[in-house]
């Protein structure tokens, strides 16, 4: 007895250890398998980029599933960091108003679904948590007051609209890729001086969202009385891509054209048609640019009467060199390519399969390859053409002579 009892002893401490060493990165991360459909916006707009003005009634809406249901002790905190998602070394008390951290208290339990799950929302600033200076923002969730127990992470951005962006999209210039290249070329306009633009302001250009795609600007092209120039014929050239695929879940009664069947019983399993590589022809599809929506046809509330389903995903292709992973990305996982999100080859089928649990909605999704570098790529099973709507958000960052922190003063957003 003694023996027994003091192996799980030592199970339990080390399981304990192992929860303990885990801490936050700077990406929006989830960290919790039971934790899903995290999303974080602008609460003016669904979806939108997660951008709100200083000093202003603009709040940022997180909202999450946790699919053991019940409730649970969740808290939160936000940090202040620098341009590259790293920390500011701040003290809480330089950049927030109120408390450093609070309790979500906000939730609600799901009806009519075959997954039980409580559902968490959260809105930012408030009466206890208010940031009192621009720039970008993590926001930490974590279990028990214990900052070792991290649940989720999520990027955000406070703005003190200083600067006005204008963007330009064009080909590449370089003649190779003007086909299927688009260059972002942009204006930063102030009004007053900068002692020095090459050391105070930086620049981030990010194509949908994906934040493995983000450029940093560090020096102008060309300086003007009161405007930056930023149209280097080398720099901020972003391979287009394809249009995304898509698929709509917002019944789980009636098949759609992308659903080829849908199975209920203990669980609800949705089949996918099969995809195949797009990499020589243009998709002339609408799209939302990686986008999903929480929606529900059967029932009245989408946040908790909207049911989970085991989506199967296949990609009928070839085996891909070994160095080079598929993963299926979008923007319900953050672009994330991990074991979550990678597809396993199914060599009798002789394609890539990978079945995700995603609540009912619409979806945005492509195939990414992912090499041993860590470089992702969508041009190789998705082709790249210029013709693609695209998304391209830029965000402008001043440094103060003296200051201990980059201020956001600008951001735009321009879709092609």
């Amino acid at each position: 007895m003694i023996r027994i009892g003091g192996l799980l002893f030592l199970l339990v401490a080390t399981a304990h250890s192992l929860f303990a060493q885990q801490q936050f990165n700077y990406e929006s991360t989830v960290y919790l398998p039971q934790v899903k459909t995290v999303q974080c916006f602008n609460s003016q707009k669904e979806q939108s980029v997660p951008v709100i003005n200083l000093r202003s009634k603009d709040q940022i809406l997180l909202s999450f599933d946790d699919l053991d249901g019940g409730t649970k002790n969740y808290s939160y905190t936000i940090e202040h960091c620098t341009s590259d998602w790293k920390p500011s070394g701040l003290s809480t008390i330089d950049y927030l108003n109120g408390f450093s951290t609070d309790r979500i208290n906000n939730y609600s339990y799901s009806s009519n679904t075959l997954q039980k799950f409580t559902h968490y929302e959260l809105k930012l600033p408030n009466d206890q948590v208010s940031p009192k200076i621009s720039g970008n923002y993590l926001l930490k969730v974590y279990l028990d007051d214990d900052l070792n127990k991290p649940v989720l992470s999520q990027r955000f951005y406070v703005l003190d609209n200083q600067a006005a962006v204008a963007i330009d999209l064009v080909p590449s210039t370089q003649v190779a890729l003007r086909s299927s290249n688009q260059k972002v070329n942009f204006t930063v306009s102030f009004p007053g001086t900068v002692q020095n633009p090459f050391t105070d302001i930086k620049a981030v250009v990010i194509q949908n969202r994906i934040p493995q795609s983000a450029i940093s600007n560090s020096r102008p092209s060309a300086i003007r009385p009161g405007a930056l120039v930023y149209n280097d014929p080398q720099q901020n050239d972003f391979p287009a891509g394809n249009e995304f695929r898509k698929f709509d879940i917002r019944s789980l009664r009636y098949k759609t054209e992308r659903v080829q069947e849908i199975l209920r019983d203990t669980a609800n399993e949705v089949i996918l048609f099969a995809d195949q590589p797009t990499n020589g022809k243009y998709a002339n599809l609408v799209d939302e640019n990686g986008k999903y929506f929480i929606r529900n046809q059967d029932e009245h509330d989408p946040a908790t009467e909207s049911d989970y389903a085991n989506v199967s995903f296949t990609l009928d292709a070839s085996p891909l060199s070994g160095k080079d992973d598929v993963y299926v990305l979008g923007g319900f996982n953050n672009y994330a390519a991990n074991e979550s999100s990678r597809m396993r080859y199914d060599a009798a089928g002789k394609r890539y399969v990978k079945t995700l649990k995603l609540k009912q909605g619409l979806y945005d999704y492509k195939y990414f390859l992912k090499s041993n570098t860590g470089q992702l790529d969508q041009t190789m099973l998705e082709g790249s053409f210029f013709e693609t709507d695209n998304a391209y958000l830029v965000f402008v960052y001043y440094k103060r002579p003296g200051a201990r922190w980059e201020e956001l003063i600008g951001y735009a957003l321009r879709s092609r």
